[in-house]
């Protein structure tokens, strides 16, 4: 059976040579082009270390683009071939999941009249599943008490703990890219104290 984080990285390099490698993303000024040259270095380049240490992303621009300039089909068929150490069967679905879904939602939803997708029941929990381990990490930046709840079984998990919690209701997709720092989202209710919930809005989220 095919791993979600797997089916993720397939949609994309589809969607990647759909959309054509001059085409923007939601990350930042990044084309399809250089966010694919960015997957590749993450998987197979040791100078990738600036993602995770950021006193050396200069280091990690600098091969990216370099990584940028080669064949954009070849490029794509290195991500989609999945064959280093973080695709291997258990590491993948821990480190990629996110890794993947972010990034195929930030070539679809950087087109004009996206529409969110309908996942599967068991894709929606692999993602409550990042929700609910690195939430935590990835909410910090607000400084206020959080919640997150999911709109289509009322689970909640607690990301910040305090008074007066924010809490942020919606399915787990539309969660995830909102602790990733995405601005393009659909149906996220938050409720709470107004100057809490303005903090959390505006806080500079993701990695």
């Amino acid at each position: 059976m095919t791993s979600f984080a797997r089916a993720e990285r397939f949609r994309l390099c589809d969607l990647a040579l759909e959309t054509g490698p001059d085409a923007p993303t939601l990350c930042g000024d990044w084309t399809v082009r250089e966010l694919v040259a960015h997957l590749v270095v993450r998987e197979h380049s040791p100078l990738s270390v600036g993602i995770v240490v950021p006193p050396l992303a200069s280091v990690t621009d600098r091969e990216t683009e370099r990584v940028a300039k080669k064949s954009f089909e070849k490029l794509v068929g290195r991500v989609r071939k999945a064959r280093n150490p973080l695709a291997l069967p258990g590491i993948d679905q821990a480190v990629n999941t996110a890794e993947y879904y972010v990034h195929h939602e930030d070539i679809r939803r950087a087109a004009d009249g996206w529409e969110p997708r309908v996942l599967e029941p068991g894709e929606q929990d692999a993602l409550w599943r990042v929700v609910r381990v690195s939430g935590k990490g990835l909410i910090r930046p607000a400084g206020v008490p959080v919640v997150a709840r999911r709109s289509d079984t009322g689970a909640e998990t607690t990301l910040r703990g305090g008074d007066d919690p924010v809490v942020v209701t919606g399915l787990p997709s539309e969660l995830v890219l909102f602790l990733y720092g995405r601005q393009q989202i659909h149906d996220l209710a938050f409720d709470g104290p107004d100057e809490a919930v303005a903090n959390l809005r505006n806080a500079s989220l993701g990695i």
